[in-house]
């Protein structure tokens, strides 16, 4: 066998104890913390109620699972997705929502634009 052949072994077994090591370890920081948050989301009641409009911020614009675009922010940390915003609307904006239902395990609402603050 050829020194480059044993450097390109080398190589390989490195990348997969790297992958074996990282696979151990589990998940990162971020993932438990994400984990956390939701165990912490799903054991509370819902801060808001369907019928009840709150403000918030708008911390993202993003495509909600209905195919539209919505504002996304939170009040007392329970995420709000805000469907109906106008274009003018951006990150950083503060809005009023309705909210008009809870997802499976009432973890986040849906809402409805009401007007920018």
């Amino acid at each position: 066998m050829e020194p480059v052949h044993y450097v390109a072994a080398g190589v390989a077994l490195s990348v997969v104890l790297l992958l074996v090591v990282r696979r151990l370890r589990g998940p990162s920081t971020d993932a438990r913390e994400s984990k956390r948050a939701h165990d912490a989301a799903r054991a509370r009641d819902p801060p808001v109620e369907i019928g009840g409009t709150y403000e918030f911020g708008v911390t993202e614009l993003t495509d909600h699972h209905s195919g539209e675009e919505v504002a996304v922010g939170k009040v007392e940390g329970f995420v709000v997705f805000t469907e109906g915003i106008p274009g003018s609307v951006g990150e950083g904006d503060v809005i009023r929502a309705k909210v008009l239902s809870f997802n499976q395990g009432h973890t986040s609402a849906d809402a409805t634009f009401v007007e920018r603050l």
